[in-house]
């Protein structure tokens, strides 16, 4: 499809039930460090929300894969993702949008939720100190994801950052966990399933996926 900074190479993926409400963009880890929309925990997330019955999009950002273009430290990103955004507001008319990433992911994605309306936003290892963070907050429902074990982005500055937030997000901290969840992606399954339903995202007439 065509992008801010020209194509931008895009995956939509329906689930086998639907649920008629939500749509779901999710955003890939940094692109200079081998960051993709196929990496295990981003496709992890567009897993939990199928299973959800919600239909959902990833993508490359610019300059990744058939993305054309430069990395841009976040702001173009973010444009990336509001397009991919509004193409999954024009192919699920009527549902709400559902923001995640996973650690630069996760910086694009509440950049994104800080523009556009949207019923959830879902951060895994935010890169808090790596990134602007500030103290905005979504209006919207917020789950951070975030291991204690994390070799890449401090855990314990998550931890304060999110303590300090107001409203604070819902926080869960995965004991043990690196920042790749090596081994743990049933888990991080679970967690966000879990957070979803929490706050009512996802469809309630569905049955939740079992361990």
């Amino acid at each position: 499809m065509d992008g801010p900074s020209g194509a931008l190479e895009v995956v939509f993926e329906e689930p086998d039930t639907e649920a008629a409400t939500h749509y779901g963009v999710v955003c890939h880890p940094h692109p200079l460090f081998g960051g993709t929309m196929d990496n295990k925990v981003v496709t992890t997330l567009v897993r939990t929300m199928l299973e959800c019955g919600i239909p959902s999009a990833r993508f490359n950002f610019r300059g990744v894969g058939r993305s054309a273009g430069a990395f841009d430290a976040g702001i173009g990103e973010t444009d990336d993702a509001q397009t991919v955004a509004l193409a999954g507001a024009a192919r699920w008319p009527d549902r709400r949008l559902i923001l995640a990433g996973f650690s630069f992911g996760a910086y694009v994605a509440w950049r994104l939720a800080l523009r556009l309306p949207a019923a959830q936003l879902i951060t895994v290892a935010p890169p808090v100190g790596r990134f602007e963070f500030s103290s905005a907050v979504p209006p919207c429902p917020w789950l951070v994801v975030q291991g204690d074990a994390d070799e890449v982005v401090d855990a314990g500055a998550v931890i304060r950052w999110v303590e300090d937030l107001k409203p604070a997000p819902q926080l869960i901290v995965m004991p043990g966990v690196g920042h790749f969840f090596h081994g743990r992606l049933l888990e991080l399954r679970d967690a966000v399933q879990s957070g979803v339903w929490t706050s009512g995202a996802a469809d309630p007439s569905l049955n939740r996926p079992k361990s």
